[in-house]
């Protein structure tokens, strides 16, 4: 026995060494790749640079990246070669994967790559082939399986022959951003590949309404199509697509529909409907979506209450429906979403209180509830979330203490509870023991007391604002990566540390304004790296130095400065200093700061003449304002071409001389304001070619003469707000240029976006003076729009044009002499606000047209010589004395001066002025002369004959509606006219 299985075992030794020996002779002198397929391959490559890619998309995704042909070495075997597979037993190459391979070219339509003829599966995904297009050579791989050409920069329109792929089971061109379907490709698409489960098209141009052929692929486990431009109505039918996943539509922003509807026994674990037009109530039977795990639904049109059944979607993880129309209340059942780690219903309507339920979603790590109309206490239950990263409830009606966790938020990051208003108490302490936090908002809040110490460093953000507390600046000096600062609008004292130099090492910006913070500061936190520092609205009196060698920008408006005006750093783009008491002159060296877009040194006591360097010394420079200052001498002449200037306010100093001539290369200048110096010359009509000016203000100067006719074609076309008053101009008023204000005319205010002339930081300011008063707008709504002509000596009358300006809101041509009627276009000023016409030689009778402008508020015509009767009706009811003070001929309501039956209202301007279209003054003289000898015969007969009294009873009843039909007539005037007065006649002779 035993020798036999001696001789078994030398047989299968043998028998093995010979196998063996087979196998490794077969492996040396055959190779699995056939050799046209290896120069195709090497082809291929050499086809292609290699380009490395910086995508964050691999890193987010952990996906390998490298050249991967960079290995594909002649003489070896193409199947062994990175991302070539083959099969067994041909050697076909049957799998191409080069996705991440930093591959950069194009793929042209005769390219090696099409020479595959048995390829199964094709991965070319992130790499770069920008000019490619996805042509019709990808549709000779009749065998594929598997195709993946997304995020490679292919363009152009996809070739039919995609659609004869017909064993395709996944197909990805996603993130190609130029390419799209040919009409009714899509259609094609979705019909032929029946064996479609993966279907990924995100930001491929579709343009079309969602194809139902696609809910019909039983098939399907993952459809991708957003940023598709689908648009029309999603189907409305039930979706019985029982394997179907995973559903992206988002970003069709024309998409529209209710919720889908899923069958029962559904599989969807991830939908997306976000920023489309998707609208309506969520139906309570989306709790049947049990397996759902993602929920986006931002930006959408959906409204109405969350059903209570959402609590059925245990497995959900990602709940998304930030800036949507919810309504409500937060329902109880989110508690038993115990898988959720994110929850965001942000910028929705919800109100109530926030509910009671985060005992058990210990997996949560985002919560956001921020802009909505939550009330009430933050429940206590928030301190079981001890893997929470993300609180914000900010923006809401929230009230009470912060509750304390229970076992510490170790985790927390981030902690929004600013702009709640009414949240107090003093700060909890295990705010500051937090040692992952990095953001800590409790702005716009009531909290009170001491800001403690925080102990550990990570904290880069803090926004304290508008609290009461008080500042010690040693409680920061652990922050070492603190960025930003804001502890604005407090009750603030300033205490200085020994080693400030060393604190905040990292600091980029600090708001302390609106505080009370005094005395002179030697303060250089931040000196090498603070970019933005806020000190306005303090008691600060100076500084010992401004050591901030990276600072753009500085803030110190309305402090108690003295002395000379402090050089701002170099590097400063933002330098205000107004309203303050600095004195002395503008030190040539500020035109060092080469990068300066806004300078604003006005409200001090600043004197001398101007550096001539001013108008240019920084190509940058948006706003130059040196207003309310004693500066003197001339304005700097040299203004360069393709400047940036966009507000010059040298207002209220005792400049003289003529205005620039150089202004002209400012193109871009919207506010020029030049009011109360002592500049002189005539009118600078060169002004009315500058595209963008809106607000010129040349008010209290020594300028003369006729403002006469400009040879520009549509001079001062953006101009809408106008102040030329104190003045010495003359002459007519300029009918040139009213007619030229487009942007006083016919603005539609309900379809503009009403803003302030400036910037997101600094916006402009203006004096205008209404009744007398000069009052000071500090910020310009675009939508102001005003005319200031008074004091000056112009004479004639007051043009009809003025009428067309109707988006004027204030217009004063007091104490010239001007003369004749106030012009009936008056009426369509409809958003006249205030009008002063007072102290001229006006004369006739105030058209009672004027009381259709409802919007009038100010109303002065004192010192003409007006007459008649006062109109009645709507403003003119508000309007009291001093409006027609020294009128002697004007009578009514609210003078005490009666009117007599002389002085009742003539027919209207108006309607006169439509006689002299409509009717001939020939057949009013007729009537006149047949009604008088018809009258007089009738009256002489009724005189002889007694007084018929049918005859007095037809005409006592009838003649107050002939005169009333008669002022609502304008065709048959005359007749009318004619036929009233001898009626009135015929009734004399008959009493």
């Amino acid at each position: 026995m035993s020798k036999h299985l001696l001789l078994c075992f030398l047989f299968f030794l043998s028998f093995s060494h010979l196998l063996l020996s087979s196998c490794s002779s077969f492996s040396n002198s055959t190779r699995l790749c056939p050799h046209g397929q290896g120069l195709a391959l090497l082809q291929l490559k050499k086809s292609f640079s290699i380009k490395k890619s910086h995508s964050d998309y691999f890193e987010y995704y952990h996906l390998p990246n490298y050249p991967k042909t960079e290995y594909w070495k002649e003489g070896s075997d193409c199947c062994s070669w990175d991302g070539v597979t083959c099969d067994l037993v041909t050697g076909h190459v049957i799998e191409l994967d080069l996705s991440c391979s930093w591959l950069s070219g194009t793929i042209h339509s005769n390219s090696t790559l099409f020479r595959f003829p048995h390829l199964q599966s094709l991965n070319l995904a992130f790499n770069d082939f920008s000019g490619s297009s996805v042509s019709a050579g990808f549709g000779r791989f009749s065998s594929l399986t598997h195709l993946n050409l997304s995020d490679s920069g292919f363009s152009g329109l996809i070739s039919p022959e995609i659609s004869h792929l017909y064993n395709l089971v996944s197909l990805d061109l996603s993130m190609n951003d130029g390419v799209e379907f040919a009409p009714h490709g899509f259609d094609s698409l979705g019909q032929n590949l029946t064996k479609l489960q993966k279907l990924h098209l995100s930001g491929i141009s579709i343009s079309s309404v969602f194809p139902n052929s696609l809910l019909n692929r039983s098939s399907l486990i993952s459809l991708h199509l957003s940023y598709c431009g689908l648009h029309g109505r999603f189907p409305d039918h039930d979706i019985n697509l029982l394997k179907l996943e995973v559903l992206y539509l988002r970003r069709n922003y024309d998409l529209s529909g209710n919720f889908p509807r899923f069958s029962e026994n559904n599989s969807l674990m991830e939908l997306d409907l976000s920023h489309t037009n998707f609208s309506g109530e969520l139906p309570a039977s989306m709790g049947n979506l049990k397996s759902l795990q993602t929920l986006y639904l931002s930006d959408c049109q959906f409204s109405g209450s969350i059903p209570a059944s959402l609590g059925n979607l245990k497995s959900l993880q990602t709940l998304y429906l930030r800036n949507c129309r919810f309504s409500g209340s937060i329902p109880g059942s989110l508690e038993n979403l115990t898988q959720i780690t994110l929850l965001n219903l942000h910028r929705n309507h919800f109100s109530g209180k926030i509910p009671n339920v985060f005992h058990n979603l210990r997996n949560l790590n985002f919560l956001c509830l921020s802009r909505n109309n939550l009330s009430g206490q933050i429940p206590p239950s928030i301190g079981n979330l001890t893997n929470l990263h993300h609180l914000d409830f900010s923006n809401n009606q929230l009230e009470g203490v912060i509750p304390s966790p229970v076992n510490g938020f170790s985790s927390l990051s981030s902690v929004d509870l600013g702009y709640n208003y009414l949240l107090n108490g003093t700060i909890p302490s295990w705010l500051y023991t937090l040692p992952s936090l990095v953001l800590l908002d409790l702005s716009q809040n009531k909290f009170t007391g001491c800001i403690g110490e925080f102990q550990f460093h990570s904290l880069e953000e803090i926004d304290l604002s508008v609290n009461d507390g008080v500042l010690e600046t040693s409680k920061f000096e652990k922050l070492r990566n603190l960025t930003w600062l804001d502890l604005s609008n407090n009750m603030l004292s300033l205490t200085m540390s020994n080693n400030s130099k060393s604190m905040l090492p990292n600091i980029d910006g600090i708001d302390l304004s609106n505080n009370n913070i005094s005395g002179i500061l030697s303060w250089n936190v931040g000196k090498d790296t603070l970019s933005y520092l806020n000190l306005s609205y303090n008691f600060i009196s100076g500084f010992e130095m401004l050591p901030w060698s990276s600072m753009e920008i500085l803030d110190l408006h309305s402090n108690l400065l003295q002395g000379p005006l402090p050089t701002p750093p170099i590097a400063t783009f933002f330098f205000s200093v107004s309203h303050n008491k600095l004195s002395g002159e503008i030190s040539p060296l500020i035109c060092k700061a080469s990068s300066m877009q806004i300078l604003d040194i006005s409200h001090n006591n600043l004197s001398g003449m101007l550096p001539r360097c001013l108008g240019n010394f920084s190509k940058d420079l948006s706003v130059l304002n040196l207003g309310r200052n004693q500066f003197h001498g001339t304005i700097t002449q040299t203004f360069f071409k393709d400047n940036s200037i966009r507000t010059l306010d040298f207002n209220n100093n005792q400049l003289e001389g003529l205005v620039p001539r150089s202004l002209i290369m400012c193109r871009e200048l919207e506010v020029l304001d030049l009011g109360n110096n002592k500049i002189n010359g005539t009118f600078p009509h060169w002004l009315g070619a500058l595209p963008k000016l809106q607000v010129l203000v040349l008010r209290s100067n020594r300028f003369h003469g006729h403002i006469g006719f400009s040879k520009i074609k549509s001079p001062f076309m953006s101009l809408r707000i106008i102040d030329l008053a104190h003045n010495d101009f003359e002459g007519d008023l300029p009918k040139m240029y009213f007619k030229s204000l487009k942007a006083i005319m016919n603005i539609d205010e309900d379809n503009m976006t009403r803003e302030y002339i400036g910037g997101y930081y600094y916006q402009d300011s203006i004096m205008v003076t209404i009744k007398g008063l000069e009052l000071e707008f500090v910020k310009i709504l675009n939508t102001f729009t005003t005319i200031d002509l008074s004091s000056n000596k112009f004479q004639g009358e007051i043009p009809e044009c003025i009428g067309n300006l109707n988006s004027l809101r204030g217009l004063n041509l007091s104490h010239n002499d001007l003369r004749g009627h106030i012009p009936l276009s008056f009426r369509n000023l409809k958003m006249l606000e205030s009008l002063d016409l007072s102290s001229n030689q006006l004369s006739g009778q105030i058209p009672q047209e004027l009381t259709s402008l409802t919007f009038l508020s100010v109303l002065n015509l004192s010192q003409n010589h007006l007459t008649g009767f006062i109109p009645q009706g709507n403003q003119f009811g508000t309007f009291g004395n001093d409006s027609y003070y020294k009128n002697a001929g004007l009578c009514g309501f609210p003078l005490s001066k009666r009117c007599t039956t002389n002085e009742i209202p003539y027919p209207s301007q108006e309607i006169e002025a439509g006689f002299e279209s409509g009717f001939d003054w020939k057949i009013t003289l007729m009537g006149y002369g047949c009604g008088l000898v018809i009258g007089l015969s009738l009256g002489c007969l009724i005189f002889l004959s007694g007084k018929p009294e049918w005859l007095v009873w037809i005409i006592d009843k009838n003649i107050h509606k002939k005169i009333v039909r008669n002022k609502r007539s304008t065709r048959r005037r005359g007749v009318g006219i004619s036929y009233v007065f001898h009626s009135h006649f015929i009734m004399f002779c008959v009493l």
